[in-house]
């Protein structure tokens, strides 16, 4: 497996570039990331390019046998550029031009950065061709979706629905506009959301269109410059580094026309206290390997306690470092490059710390990678493996830009659920795909489908015809609520999945921050919070009534026979014990196999290859956890993994 870190030789003194060249290699760092803020280094004028800086860089690495992702500079324009072109800056929502000084602020429609940002791509990408150190690009860093209101992206949203809709008419009805007089008679009326209105008291269904606009921009974006480093650069690979951003883009759209996913990766350094928080980031990295359904890259990964954006965070725990890497490379990571490899000594990010502090003195998480260096290494041997899968979890970017737009009560959110589920299962040892709705399923067994909230008829069909040849479908709170333009469907819930999970809601109550509960067929009885879905069954069978609330007896839980296979609905949300013992039942009954008696947050996953399987088992807490597992025991340390490599 291959380890890197994230390399800034702008920011230091040449003096220390060859001493941390020799370091990384000593360390077995095999990949370094350069450039993705160093435009105004590259282009220190208008027109004058300097490479020399980079180029001597770049070449101390290969000296080294150190490998190079470059990075297009365009997430940050020189201060040059924007004193020149002024109107290149994003609008803010209430008219205002976004005020520059820390990054992120073009606009990724105007037309004078896009003619700038194509030329420093196009100068860089024709400079670097041919050159065998430079083994992949990285496009822009961190693109969030476009929610820029000037007069540009105005126009453009306004011609893309004239595109989907073809008349008003057709738009009015869509969105509902005879609510609140909202009729448009002319497309000059279409406006983004301007003011400082929460989303929540707008149309949903034009809110979900502008969201859909905006991921739209970032990826017409990558793909423009993905076409000019195609062009100069043939063969090498290219990708962009995703994150859960506050203008989240669709990310199955955003690396459609990449060559692979990466994701910046920033587990917590504080151990929630409260144990049912879901803060293992295995679900993250499961949906990155996810969303091209192959091998990813890590492209920043924790280095230390996190500090810019909100006061400093704890420092990794011993063990972190080392540990955290490892369940990247067990989630389907093939590459996890360290952000960063000294902490700045300048700027807002100085207390983002990296490998190396400000002493510049190696200490004790450079240790640690060091010794992951080593680990790394070893794992070569497992490179190609891929992570195999029975049971996956549907995750929608459109249901996520729903919940985001229109809460549905008192601390639900969308990736919650997902989140439960797939803690759940690989609280079972078995490996869990993070997979689109519109993903073929044929390969699985198991198929969850966490609030389906907008229905598309082709998402049904497939779960239908899944369940129907012998797979298990399960649902829950919030499926079926609404169309694709994000209006409420009228007729009973779950609307179009009624017959598939044989029951519909006969009325539901969104307890928000009080609490009920519920018996399970055992016996058990689980507190519930947030949702309950009052259940009648047509054919399905209870295996979870409420037991408090004016519903108390009432059905929460169902299961039902679908064609050769089955289909549940979770009627409520739950703790982890409640969705531990139902994916025990659910995999017994899929005839899946699974790890009976895993300690709550021990994780063991398993990559496999030709004549290879590699087993992690990783212990994401800061206590000694013990346990057998067929007949053995194992002892594992705080966030240690261990790894069994069979042939």
């Amino acid at each position: 497996m291959i380890l890197g870190v994230d390399y800034y030789p702008e920011h230091w003194n040449p003096a220390l570039w060859r001493a941390d060249a020799d370091l990384m290699r000593q360390s077995h760092v095999r990949l370094v990331r350069l450039a993705e803020f160093s435009w105004c280094r590259l282009e220190p004028r208008d027109g004058a390019f300097d490479f020399g800086w980079l180029d001597e860089v770049v070449g101390l690495f290969a000296e080294r046998g150190i490998k190079v992702v470059l990075c297009t500079p365009t997430n940050c324009p020189p201060l040059w550029f924007y004193e020149k072109y002024p109107d290149s800056v994003q609008t803010e929502r209430d008219g205002r031009k976004t005020a520059t000084g820390i990054r992120g602020h073009r606009c990724l429609n105007n037309a004078d950065f896009l003619r700038y940002a194509d030329r420093i791509v196009d100068v860089m990408t024709r400079h670097y061709a041919g050159n065998p150190a430079v083994v992949a690009w990285q496009i822009d860093n961190e693109v969030e979706a476009n929610f820029c209101f000037c007069d540009t992206c105005v126009g453009k949203y306004r011609n893309r629905l004239k595109k989907k809709y073809g008349t008003l008419e057709a738009l009015n009805k869509a969105y509902g506009n005879n609510m609140w007089s909202g009729e448009y008679s002319s497309w000059e009326q279409i406006k983004p959301p301007y003011g400082s209105y929460p989303y929540a008291w707008l149309n949903p269904a034009y809110m979900l269109d502008f969201c859909r606009h905006a991921s739209e921009d970032m990826v017409e974006y990558l793909l423009r410059q993905a076409d000019i480093i195609r062009k100069n650069c043939p063969g090498v690979q290219i990708t962009t580094n995703a994150w859960f951003c506050s203008n989240l883009p669709n990310f199955y759209e955003e690396f459609a026309g990449l060559d692979f996913v990466s994701y910046d990766n920033y587990p917590t350094t504080r151990l929630p206290d409260d144990p049912e928080e879901c803060y293992s980031h295995a679900f993250h990295l499961d949906l990155m390997r996810g969303v091209k359904r192959d091998n990813f890259c890590v492209m920043e990964q924790l280095s230390g306690g996190l500090g810019c954006w909100a006061p400093m965070a704890r420092t990794p725990y011993p063990g972190m470092i080392k540990g955290y890497s490892l369940q990247a490379f067990a989630h389907g990571a093939d590459t996890v490059v360290h952000f960063r490899w000294r902490s700045a000594v300048s700027g807002a990010e100085m207390h983002w710390h990296g490998l190396i502090d400000h002493s510049n003195v190696p200490g004790r998480r450079f240790e640690e990678f060091r010794q992951l260096g080593e680990e790394a290494k070893k794992l070569l041997a497992i490179r190609g493996t891929r992570i195999q899968s029975k049971v996956a979890i549907l995750y929608s970017p459109e249901d996520d830009f729903a919940f985001r737009i229109q809460p549905q009560t008192n601390g639900m959110y969308y990736l919650e659920q997902p989140m439960l589920f797939h803690a759940a299962f690989t609280g079972c040892g078995v490996n869990v795909d993070v997979v689109s709705p519109k993903a073929d399923l044929s390969d699985y067994r198991v198929v969850v489908a966490p609030e389906l909230y907008l229905t598309e008829a082709a998402v049904v069909q497939s779960l239908y015809d899944f369940a129907e040849k012998g797979g298990t479908v399960v649902l829950t709170v919030r499926s079926g609520v609404k169309d694709p333009h994000n209006n409420c469907i009228m007729e009973p819930l779950p609307t179009a999945y009624r017959k598939l999970v044989g029951a519909y809601v006969e009325e539901y109550d969104p307890i928000g921050y009080d609490k009920e509960s519920i018996v399970y067929s055992d016996g058990s009885v689980h507190p519930c919070r947030q949702w309950c879905d009052i259940l009648h069954p047509e054919g399905a069978q209870a295996i979870a009534s409420y037991q408090s609330g004016f519903y108390q007896g009432k059905p929460a839980i169902v299961q039902n026979r679908y064609g050769a296979g089955y289909a549940y609905y979770v009627g409520t949300v739950c703790t982890k014990s409640l969705y531990g013992k139902l994916a025990k039942d659910i995999l017994r009954q899929a005839k899946v196999p699974f790890l009976e008696g895993l300690p709550a947050n021990v994780e063991v996953t398993t990559r496999t290859g030709e004549g290879l399987e590699a087993r992690f088992m990783f212990n994401n807490t800061d206590k000694v956890q013990e346990f057998d597992l067929n007949g053995e025991h194992v002892t594992l340390a705080a966030f240690e993994m261990k790894i069994d490599l069979k042939r």
